[in-house]
């Protein structure tokens, strides 16, 4: 076990708690399909981490860092992605649901596509790969292999990343009968549609 285990799990739950692109698709999923549907996001964004901590085991992510070119590319397709997502809430906010039909489900997206979501927003996010590159390799104390030690690491990220979106999910999924309320939908759709735009615009705008 690392010896440094502790402190790491400390910092991977303040970066994963800390609200950002994820914890707002996460939401506007979940507001449209209730908890399932919020889960599948966030395994989807499990799943992204779990493709950068990969990469960064046969050297990908490594030149990823390295490759200024590679990175700006990158970063640029997720401020993209993260822009189309915010638009299309604020156009859900605006769009009146079928009487016929619940207005959470009106706008419901389903499990697989939830996932992609997810994934693509962590798969294009090249900070993810530099925490790996970062982050974990200072919580690597002297004397121990350094394979393992951060094949470990990037295992606890990963199953503290899966045990949070769980939670979160199924906190979603209990205020379901809130959220899905018209007007809050509205409220949440505009608000995260929002949050989604402006962190595109910064992850667009900001360096490394």
């Amino acid at each position: 076990m690392p010896q440094q285990l502790v402190p790491f799990l400390a910092v991977a739950l303040v970066l994963t708690l800390t609200p950002g692109p994820d914890m707002a698709l996460v939401l506007r999923n979940g507001v449209r399909g209730g908890s399932r549907v919020a889960w599948w996001t966030g395994l989807g964004c499990c799943a992204g981490i779990a493709g950068y901590a990969a990469a960064s085991a046969i050297g990908l992510a490594a030149i990823l860092a390295a490759s200024a070119t590679a990175f700006l590319i990158i970063k640029l397709l997720g401020a993209a992605y993260l822009i189309y997502l915010g638009v299309t809430a604020l156009w859900h906010a605006r769009t009146k649901p079928d009487q016929h039909v619940e207005p959470a489900a009106a706008a419901a997206v389903g499990p697989g596509q939830a996932f992609r979501q997810g994934l693509l927003s962590n798969l294009l996010n090249p900070k993810i790969a530099l925490i790996f590159l970062t982050l974990i390799p200072q919580f690597v104390s002297p004397g121990e292999a350094a394979l393992p030690t951060t094949g470990t690491l990037a295992v606890a990220f990963l199953l503290l990343a899966v045990l949070w979106w769980r939670i979160f999910s199924l906190a979603v999924g209990n205020l379901g009968r809130v959220l899905s309320r018209e007007r809050v939908r509205v409220t949440i759709e505009r608000v995260t549609g929002g949050v989604l735009i402006a962190l595109g615009l910064r992850v667009a705008l900001t360096a490394r």
